[in-house]
Formats: C-alpha cells, structure tokens, sequence
C-alpha cells in the first residue's frame, strides 16, 4: 500500500487528507503474521492479522459508502439508522459489540515514522487512531483491530460477520456511551483499497472498524484484503 503522508490534522479533513488516514489503517492484521504496512490508520505488523490499509486522515469521512464504489469490494447489509447530532471531542476507552458479544477497552493508536498507522500491541484489544475524529465527533472515527495473532483468534476475527443494522457502543472519556448502526460491511483486496471511499469527509459522527481479510498466505504472513465496517452514530447516553 502507499505511504501516507506525515502530516495529519484533527477534526478538519480534506481529501488528501483521507488519503492519509487510509494509508495508516493497515499495517497488520494478525499476530505472528507479517503484513505490508500501509500507510497509517491501522495495519499488520510482522506479528499478526491487523489492518493494513492508507493511515487515516484527522477529520471527517463519509459514514455510508456506496457498495460499487471506485474500488472493487463485497458488503453486506444496508442499515437505515438515522445520524444523531454529533458531540464535541473525547477520547474513546471502550468498545463494545452485541452481536459479536465483543467487548475491549481501546489502546490509542498514532501514526508511525513511515508513515503507516500503528496496530494494537495487545491482540485482544482493538485500538483507536487518536490523530482522527473521536466517536461521536463529527467525521469517520476509526478503529483497527488484529484478526488473528500467532495462529489464535484476536479482537476482530469476527468482524466481516457483521450485518447491516447491528450496533456498536463505544464508551467515552466524557461518560457518554455512543451508539452506532452498521451501514455497510465491506472487503476490498489491499490493492485496490478505497481511500476516498472509505474516509471521505462527512457531516456527522460516523465510524470505521478495520481489520484484515480474505486469503492468508503462510509463506509471506500476510492476508490479501481488508475489512471495512461502515456504521454511524444513532444514539448517545
């Protein structure tokens, strides 16, 4: 995947800006599995199945993409929640989704010197990339996750079996819990990864889950596709 560029700016994004936020989300995608680091949002590291796609940009990006896009990719489930107002910035310490009966407290994820977005260290959890919105604020929120660590399963192993109209909650900093309806599921080949697509800017709080997918291949330790959760926010208590 190509590098993205250094710079990245909060809550304000433009398009080369998405750019940037795809090319840091995979770098890996699984542990003990090595995966070629893509520009910064969240990847796969040389020990496993993360994400490993263009690191996110700061700032918004669409909450729902269209299924055809630019880039060539497998969704399913349409969902029909309707965007709640957004809230102002505030960190993110806890994901939690009910039909994967998923729960994880958040590392924070920053963008790497190559320019690549930094994975979890802890397989188990599922990490937030600070530079980007939060949950809640306006713009696409990302989180990245490793779908397998060493051959054992991790964080996000399940996430393509989500469907349109599932919900995610994420707990914030603030004392808010935010409530997001899934849109889209979608995989692309890292090859074809639909940036723009998958980070343009948006007019409300919307929300990105990313792990890998598709074929692993054992001789190179890397899964060819990625996995996008497309969801954006209904609710909030």
């Amino acid at each position: 995947m190509k590098t993205a560029p250094a710079r990245l700016r909060r809550r304000t994004v433009g398009p080369l800006a998405a750019v940037v936020l795809a090319g840091l989300l995979l770098s890996g995608c699984g542990g003990g599995e090595n995966a070629a680091k893509p520009p910064a949002p969240a990847g796969q590291d040389a020990q496993g199945g993360a994400p490993a796609a263009a690191a996110p940009p700061a700032g918004k990006a669409p909450a729902e993409a269209s299924k055809g896009g630019a880039s060539p990719g497998t969704g399913a489930g349409a969902g029909s929640g309707k965007a709640e107002q957004a809230l102002a910035r505030s960190a993110p310490q806890k994901i939690s989704i009910p039909s994967l009966n998923l729960s994880s407290s958040l590392e924070t994820l920053q963008q790497n010197p190559d320019g690549t977005m930094q994975t979890p260290k802890d397989p188990a959890l599922a990490g937030w990339y600070e530079p980007g919105p939060t949950p809640g604020s306006t713009g696409p929120a990302v989180i990245a996750g490793h779908v397998t660590w060493n051959g054992a399963s991790a964080v996000f192993e399940k996430l393509k079996t989500m469907k349109g109209g599932d919900t995610i909650k994420v707990t914030r900093q603030d004392g808010k819990t935010v409530t997001f309806t899934v849109d889209k599921v979608a995989e692309y080949p890292k090859a074809e990864f639909p940036t723009l697509e998958v980070y343009k800017n948006i007019d409300h709080a919307g929300l990105r889950l990313v792990t890998c997918g598709g074929n692993f291949d054992p001789q190179k330790h890397y899964y060819d596709s990625n996995v996008v959760v497309y969801a954006r926010m209904t609710g909030a208590a």
